[in-house]
């Protein structure tokens, strides 16, 4: 069983990686993904530690929070740690403009609640 008091820890983890993509996309464009390597792969990363802090997480912080959808977070983490090279980054755009900005809302509000 994970310890829950762990928990403040990871969610600081998804936190710090979800402010990172957020400084990194700043007057970013779709296009410039797939034109900048080095943002594309720094993007990665942090998805990869988002879906490896939520793995970590206790069941039971996890099950008190279903509005979050924990197994795609861990999912794609293993997707992109494992299949790097068949990632769509439509889908990592996709992420980070429509799943990134909820999640922040959510894991801050969880931080403060602690």
């Amino acid at each position: 069983m994970k310890k829950p008091d762990g928990d403040r820890a990871r969610l600081l983890h998804i936190l710090e990686a979800i402010q990172y993509i957020n400084s990194f996309i700043t007057g970013k464009i779709k296009n410039d993904i797939y034109d900048d390597p080095m943002l594309r792969f720094a993007i990665e990363r942090q998805l990869e530690i988002i879906g490896e802090a939520a793995n970590h997480l206790s069941q039971d912080l996890k099950s008190t929070h279903p509005e979050i959808e924990w197994r795609k977070i861990v999912a794609f983490r293993h997707f992109v740690a494992h299949e790097y090279f068949g990632i769509d980054l439509e889908l990592v755009w996709d992420i980070v403009i429509n799943k990134i900005p909820p999640l922040h809302e959510t894991i801050s509000t969880l931080l403060d609640r602690q």
